[in-house]
């Protein structure tokens, strides 16, 4: 960040700009939801649960809103997805439950808004205690590295089965990418913390912070101290653009800004370019984007080398982004960071490209000046190697640079587990990374069980 800070903080006051990162879909009132929640045809074989990575029962839920019965469906859903809360408002339901809805192919051609009935269960829920009970206990302690939502997830799960566990952060807090990640009008105020703080009252979980593999914590200490350990690392470290050292340098990673941005109390404290330029094609890409022209960026252009059917972000992001103001401009690739007379950045040159017959990406002779004073990087984020750079970790097999697992998310190492980012399974969703760490806790259970009843 520190590249940035020659740059003026935004023009609006704390509170214009607080109005500017109010939620993105705002909550349904008790009358939306009831109508909302009529609409839903029950279906006996629904599409939308199928759809779903973490099997939320979609159907009950949505009845149990229909009866006034929120409890019920904020335990249907929990029972599910424990962050079943954060999930309804960063999932892509549009190309998962939503777009499986049987309501797309009737006249209305409009699915059940699911993660606005999700998010209102889960909302008004008024449970005294926590709504899940932990078994007796075990006896046993299972070690769980990272507290991101694979990791919270698992550790939810192992202590209802009566386990003790021990969550290693390396951050200062809880959340992961809940906490650091997300756009800051998707997860409003302190959404991220009060969910887990909703996590732990079940007991049993200890979070220890600062402590972070292949940084004085080691896998074999954990191996040798716990029953069994789950690795949820994410990815850590963000792609760099293969261009020369000075436009390395000059360049700033997306996620470090969306980092402060959600960690800042003031957000007029924060540079603001009054223009900027985002190189990349998915969500992160237009948080970035979306998020710097709600501080105050006069202009933001996103550029990708391919054409929009090519982009990963989805079509409702997308429209975030030309609703917000984004400029987006394809068919263009990084050559190089301008920079001035004081090493600022300036703008960018880009070569346009074309499809060639085959399909491939092609450079052409043509360039593309773009001015602006910063340029975000949101190319995506890669498994960070020094968290297995300890002896034993390095023995782990990969694929791709990720952890490899099997089935039942355990890796090369006997009693050690992986899942959500840090291992290529699914499409790094927020809510993959809860059902790897619930099934993942299961399969522990289930070893760490069988063998005591053999035994």
């Amino acid at each position: 960040m520190n590249k940035l800070n020659h740059l003026p903080r935004s023009a609006a006051s704390a509170a214009e700009l607080a109005s500017r990162f109010t939620d993105l879909h705002p909550a349904l009132t008790p009358r939306q939801a009831e109508i909302e929640s009529e609409r839903c045809l029950y279906c006996y074989d629904a599409p939308c649960v199928e759809a779903c990575p973490t099997g939320i029962d979609v159907p009950k839920f949505i009845r149990q809103i229909a009866y006034d019965n929120l409890n019920g469906a904020a335990k249907t859903i929990l029972d599910a997805n424990i962050l079943g809360g954060s999930c309804a408002r960063v999932c892509p339901t549009e190309i998962l439950c939503e777009r499986a809805c049987v309501r797309n192919y009737d006249q209305e051609a409009e699915p059940v808004k699911i993660a606005l009935l999700q998010r209102h269960a889960i909302d008004g829920m008024t449970f005294r205690r926590h709504p899940f009970e932990r078994a007796p206990m075990t006896g046993k302690r299972i070690a769980v590295v990272g507290a991101g939502p694979a990791g919270l997830s698992c550790a939810h799960r192992l202590a209802m089965h009566g386990h003790d566990v021990v969550i290693f952060e390396a951050q200062a807090k809880p959340g992961g990418l809940n906490e650091y990640g997300i756009a800051r009008y998707k997860l409003t105020d302190n959404y991220a913390q009060e969910e887990v703080a909703f996590l732990l009252s079940i007991g049993g979980i200890e979070i220890r912070y600062g402590q972070a593999l292949g940084r004085g914590l080691e896998l074999a200490t954990l191996r040798r101290e716990f029953d069994r350990v789950f690795l949820a690392l994410g990815l850590q470290a963000s792609r760099a653009l293969a261009l020369d050292e000075s436009s390395h340098a000059s360049a700033t990673a997306a996620t470090d800004y969306i980092r402060v941005l959600r960690q800042s109390a003031d957000l007029t404290d924060l540079p603001v370019p009054a223009s900027a330029i985002v190189i990349g094609a998915g969500n992160t890409a237009i948080d970035i984007a979306v998020q710097a022209k709600r501080l105050g960026s006069e202009e933001v252009t996103l550029v990708y080398r391919r054409g929009i059917e090519h982009m990963t972000a989805t079509p409702h992001e997308q429209a975030i982004a030309r609703d917000a103001g984004v400029r987006l401009v394809t068919y263009a690739q990084p050559e190089r960071i301008l920079l001035d007379n004081q090493g600022h950045v300036a703008g960018m040159r880009f070569t346009r490209t074309r499809l060639a017959a085959d399909g491939r990406l092609e450079a052409s002779d043509e360039t593309l000046d773009i001015a602006a004073q910063a340029v975000f990087t949101a190319i995506g984020q890669a498994f960070d190697v020094e968290a297995l750079s300890d002896m034993q970790a390095q023995t782990l097999a990969r694929d791709s640079g990720r952890i490899r697992v099997n089935d039942a998310f355990r890796t090369s190492l006997p009693g050690v587990y992986a899942g959500g980012d840090c291992v290529n399974l699914g499409q790094d969703l927020t809510v993959e990374a809860v059902q790897h760490g619930k099934l993942a806790a299961e399969a522990i259970h289930f070893e760490l069980m069988g063998k005591a009843e053999a035994a």
